[in-house]
């Protein structure tokens, strides 16, 4: 079923941060209910809320670096294609940023 998909080690990492956030933040959610609040975002959010837009940040991130990286090496001629992990971190990073002070 999912032959089709590379499972490299950062993308399994990816996967699972996902997976322990939304399980984090269900459980976060039932101690402590969340309230409207407005941040940098354009729109008054909740903590599901900017995990979703941060998840959909994040996304984006690694996709543009997957089809950035060959380029990359090519331009800036380099033996290999760039660490997926450099897309991992700067990914989190925006997620961390959203949730925090979106």
């Amino acid at each position: 079923m999912f032959d089709w998909m590379v499972w490299t080690t950062p993308v399994a990492v990816f996967f699972s941060c996902i997976a322990l956030m939304l399980v984090g933040m269900t459980v976060w959610e039932i101690k402590s209910p969340t309230v409207l609040r407005k941040g940098f975002l354009p729109i008054a959010t909740t903590r599901g809320d900017r995990l979703f837009i941060g998840l959909l940040s994040a996304a984006y991130i690694n996709l543009a670096w997957v089809g950035v990286a060959g380029h990359l090496a090519e331009w800036l001629s380099l033996e290999n294609e760039p660490s997926i992990w450099i897309s991992f971190i700067a990914s989190m990073g925006v997620l961390a940023l959203v949730m925090r002070k979106g």
